[in-house]
């Protein structure tokens, strides 16, 4: 059964690699993800933080799961740190996913970011745990452990 996923992460530096785990789930039947298109987020960023909150609270609000995208800068990032709150709060399972081996459109791979979620919640490594075989078995796992 498809779980509808939220997928947070530094929209300016890694929306490249955030793309290329979006695009591995369209395969899989566990993945329906949710994804902002640029021009809203662009939008709401010029209307101001309450605006930026209700589209984030609005995309997370259909959703049950959410897996957080771990950059080099991710950890920095306090639209994140509002997106995992948000997360845990609304009673999705959240976990993450360190994404800095996947390359970007210039071909780079970046260093490995601090870990912005809680301790108890589970990460994974994109490239060492086979994120392209596995994404649907976590976000189902994440599902069934909130």
């Amino acid at each position: 059964m498809a779980r509808r996923t939220f997928f947070s992460f530094h929209y300016e530096r890694d929306v490249w690699r955030a793309s290329n785990v979006r695009k591995s789930s369209q395969f899989s039947t566990a993945v329906d993800s949710e994804w902002i298109d640029a021009s809203l987020w662009e939008d709401a960023k010029l209307a101001g933080d309450n605006a930026l909150k209700r589209l984030m609270d609005n995309a997370i609000s259909g959703t049950s799961v959410t897996a957080v995208l771990i950059g080099s800068e991710t950890y920095y990032r306090k639209w994140v740190r509002y997106e995992i709150e948000q997360s845990i709060g609304k009673g999705n399972g959240v976990f993450g996913i360190y994404i800095h081996g996947i390359r970007d459109r210039f071909g780079l791979a970046d260093s490995k970011g601090l870990n912005p979620l809680p301790s108890t919640l589970r990460t994974y490594d994109w490239v060492r745990d086979n994120g392209r075989e596995n994404l649907g078995k976590w976000v189902s796992l994440a599902y069934d452990e909130r």
